[in-house]
């Protein structure tokens, strides 16, 4: 069980990043464990929704992934070990036009922004535009205090982390950081920061925040 003192300086680091979220027009919201991320998301979906999602451990770890293949939806599902490689562009083009595209954040600042790199762009592109609407679902973990914190967050941590786990033939996928390589398999390609949302897209970016550890 956490330190109370420690949960206290975490609950307050939360409820500011929530805040400003807010301010920016992303509908923030946080949920106490991974448990009751589902029971919020079906908050914004309905039966028949085209869906997708980018690649996130955090997806899996709260169960979003086996839960949008019980047919409920038309999910263009990126994990179907089905879909030939040479057709997964095809399905990256077609989730930006779906219903409701999930992910999770590289990191997520306390002034209320998202930054996120890609590789090919899909994830970072559907966030971006495209999808009527995206979730967003975090640990605590990724919150950061400012920009400069978020970067160095992808460099140290959610790169070199996901390099390992895909055995990437990067620099950091051996030494557990940014070597800032050129490397042909080099995945740190396109970075987004999404900030304030203008008044005609308000809460289409909607951000659950656990209260536990998820993902890189």
């Amino acid at each position: 069980m956490m330190n109370e003192h420690k949960k206290y300086v975490i609950d307050q680091r939360i409820e500011r990043t929530i805040a400003n979220l807010n301010k920016n027009n992303m509908l923030a919201c946080y949920v106490k464990t991974k448990e009751d991320v589902i029971p919020k998301v079906l908050e914004y979906l309905k039966d028949g929704d085209t869906v997708s999602c980018g690649g996130s451990i955090t997806l899996f770890e709260t169960g979003i992934v086996e839960y949008l293949r019980n047919g409920k939806y038309n999910y263009l599902d990126r994990y179907d070990p089905n879909i030939p490689a040479e057709k997964m562009d095809e399905l990256f083009t077609k989730a930006l036009s779906c219903d409701t595209y999930f992910s999770s954040s590289n990191a997520i600042t306390e002034q209320g922004e998202l930054l996120n790199v890609d590789g090919r762009g899909n994830r970072t592109g559907a966030m971006l535009y495209g999808p009527k609407s995206v979730i967003v679902i975090a640990g605590y973990n990724k919150i950061v205090p400012d920009v400069q914190a978020a970067y160095e967050r992808i460099k140290q941590i959610a790169a070199p982390a996901n390099a390992h786990r895909l055995n990437n033939a990067t620099p950091c996928a051996t030494t557990g950081q940014c070597m800032d390589c050129k490397a042909p398999a080099k995945f740190c390609s396109i970075y987004t920061l999404l900030g304030y949302q203008a008044p005609m897209r308000k809460d289409r970016i909607k951000v659950i925040i656990v209260g536990e550890e998820l993902g890189y």
